[in-house]
């Protein structure tokens, strides 16, 4: 087994000077916490939090990382940030996440994920210090012929709704980049996506999304509406994809030729479990709420999986947990959290020792 099968990655960061974009949302404060675990010197450029509670806020991470408000929309403020922070690496997260408001907030959408992210590109290209960057996508990116089969690396890019167009069209503007400025012999430049699916776990207060509604549906004894029940997703643990992003970091550090590509970050689980299956976990675990399912929802694929054969093979990630406890353990979180058991840094810092832990195992759990 090899040293990044375990957690090699984490020497390759320590003591580097990171970026993290979208450092206040969900997965933004669970990469700047682990980063800050490692040693790394983390630096963030985001909007302010737009949830209340937010995990940004709750773990206290303002104390711990050098933070510059500002939109990625905006290149002189990406640049500005690039000159006051010099990173040598790059994690870009910041984007406008949620399908549902892509449909009410199209053009927005499409400005954040594929202009903001040709912006981010661009500062990391002019930044001398700058060396590597994994750009963000996601699973939505391929165009989804609803089949059984996961999809590769390889397969067709697409997108029906906005956000998802906006994420493919971002990974054109990647391609471009890679291909054009990547093997720059002044400033070379490495370059990966990472495409994972629907990321879970505790401190994720968004709209719309199924364990948030979840949340606030028994904490607030109320109602929780159902649009596709018997949808599937890849769910996965926010630590599985912050794993998947820290290893790329790591390895185009190590070989840029080998590791600026896309990347799919999907769970190893071969079973499915659809919207309705989660939802019986997180109730036995914690509380049922009232279900109510919405008529005429707006469009969104039903099935989806990915074949993350190549990160698996090649990266050497393998996360230690299986669905079944991503679910329950992200349940866990929002039951101590809510029931005032412990403050949202401890119970983040629990879990990624536990994580740790079984990476250092090897035992998928």
């Amino acid at each position: 087994m090899s040293e990044t099968d375990k957690l090699g990655f984490e020497s390759a960061l320590s003591g580097r000077r990171i970026l993290v974009t979208g450092h206040t949302g969900f997965t933004g404060s669970w990469a700047c916490l682990w980063l800050k675990s490692l040693g790394a010197e983390v630096a963030g450029l985001a909007l302010s939090p737009d949830t209340t509670p937010s995990l940004y806020v709750e773990t206290g991470l303002a104390n711990d990382v050098l933070s510059m408000e500002g939109d990625i929309c905006d290149l002189g403020t990406v640049q500005d940030c690039f000159a006051r922070f010099q990173p040598e690496l790059v994690l870009h997260l910041a984007a406008q996440p949620l399908v549902r408001r892509s449909y009410r907030e199209p053009v927005s959408t499409f400005a954040t994920n594929a202009i903001g992210t040709a912006h981010v590109l661009e500062a990391a290209r002019a930044a001398e210090a700058c060396r590597s960057i994994v750009c963000v996508t996601t699973d939505k990116v391929y165009k989804n012929n609803e089949w059984a089969w996961p999809y590769r690396e390889n397969d067709a890019l697409g997108g029906k709704d906005p956000y998802s167009a906006s994420k493919a069209a971002a990974e054109m503007v990647i391609d471009s980049y890679r291909y054009s400025f990547g093997s720059d012999p002044q400033h070379p430049l490495g370059i990966a996506t990472a495409r994972g699916g629907n990321i879970i776990g505790g401190g994720d207060w968004s709209e719309d999304r199924l364990i948030p509604d979840f949340v606030r549906a028994v904490n607030d004894n109320g109602s929780l509406t159902l649009r596709y029940p018997d949808a599937t997703r890849p769910w996965q643990h926010v630590l599985a994809l912050v794993q998947g992003y820290l290893m790329l970091l790591a390895g185009l550090e190590r070989d840029r030729a080998t590791f600026s590509r896309a990347w799919n970050l999907g769970p190893h689980d071969t079973r499915q479990f659809s919207v309705r299956e989660v939802l019986e976990i997180l109730a036995n675990d914690w509380q049922r709420p009232t279900l109510d399912y919405q008529q005429n929802p707006l469009p969104e694929a039903v099935a989806l999986a990915l074949d993350s054969s190549l990160a698996r093979n090649i990266l050497g990630w393998v996360p230690p947990w299986d669905t079944e406890r991503v679910i329950r353990e992200t349940a866990a979180w929002y039951r101590s959290f809510h029931g005032g058991k412990a403050n949202a840094r401890e119970l983040c810092l629990d879990q990624l020792a536990t994580w740790r832990d079984g990476l250092r195992d090897g035992v998928i759990s």
